[in-house]
């Protein structure tokens, strides 16, 4: 996965966002974490992983990658606020704990570093986020080849979003 080549695509499509919704020059990034937590609850949503009372599967693989994906924009959006986009994804080690653990734990384990991100915005507390999200998504079984191959496609498709006034 290219991260420079994402984190450049994000850039270009916040900067729409911004010019589009008059929303240069003010601080959106409480907003952008919020949008992170609930993307990830919505991914949770996706997989069922915690609906023990429930017989019905997961989504299939496609809407878990599109949801994971969208995660992934805030992600890069809130680097790019904080300038943290000088990762690379061999920063990013794939947490080999999540191998045995239950689905539920490694989301809520995302969660969490969100959270604590959230109260300590530097860099390590970012890129654990990364770390527990890449791992996540291995969790699930996407590669780093389909997530950004998905995050194009999305990507694109947000960049007509805005040209139709999303």
């Amino acid at each position: 996965m290219d991260l420079n080549k994402l984190y450049s695509l994000q850039k270009k499509l916040d900067e729409k966002i911004n010019e589009n919704h008059n929303l240069n020059n003010q601080d959106l990034l409480t907003k952008k974490i919020l949008a992170l937590s609930v993307e990830v609850a919505e991914l949770a949503n996706e997989t069922r992983c915690f609906k023990f009372w429930s017989i019905k599967n997961s989504s299939p693989k496609n809407i878990i990658l599109e949801e994971f994906v969208d995660c992934l924009h805030f992600i890069l959006s809130i680097g790019i606020d904080l300038k943290y986009y000088d990762i690379s994804f061999e920063d990013i080690k794939i947490n080999d704990v999540y191998d045995e653990k239950d689905m539920s734990y490694c989301f809520l384990d995302l969660m969490n570093s969100i959270n604590n991100f959230r109260k300590s915005l530097c860099k390590s507390n970012y890129l654990n986020v990364f770390i527990n999200f890449i791992s996540l998504g291995n969790k699930l079984g996407l590669d780093r080849y389909e997530i950004e191959d998905a995050y194009l496609k999305k990507n694109s498709i947000n960049h007509a979003r805005q040209k139709e006034g999303y």
